[in-house]
């Protein structure tokens, strides 16, 4: 997982969950990511305005339960939110199709540890994943 800082970010709009690619498209103070899902490739992207990719979040998907595993974020887009744009705007479609999640991947459960309103739907377990 490439280095993120963590910055806050604001909705620009709403998530887009059926009907449409888009996830939901974020303003981190400068700069403006869409999230969208890409389930042929089993990952959600962030892009930027010109459509590069700034970032990834990977997921295996049974069922209703979805388990992030891994992030990564282009080490042109550090520092810019990108990380947590994508974690944001996982977890906010993870709860709006009902699912269960179980964050694998480090970044992604360092981010819940701080974002404790995805509590109800993050499985914990008292052991780490390597």
């Amino acid at each position: 997982v490439a280095p993120i800082a963590s910055a806050a970010v604001a909705p620009v709009a709403s998530p887009v969950v059926a009907g449409g690619p888009p996830v939901a498209a974020w303003d981190t103070g400068g700069m403006q990511f869409t999230v969208t899902d890409v389930p042929e490739r089993d990952r959600f992207e962030a892009r930027d305005e010109t459509g590069a990719l700034a970032g990834l979040v990977t997921y295996q998907l049974t069922g209703t339960i979805i388990a992030y595993t891994h992030t990564e974020v282009d080490p042109a887009f550090e520092g810019q939110g990108v990380g947590a744009t994508l974690a944001r705007a996982v977890m906010d479609d993870a709860r709006a199709r009902g699912r269960t999640v179980v964050p694998i991947c480090p970044f992604l459960a360092k981010w819940l540890t701080r974002h404790t309103e995805y509590d109800d739907i993050v499985v914990r377990s008292t052991r780490k994943v390597k």
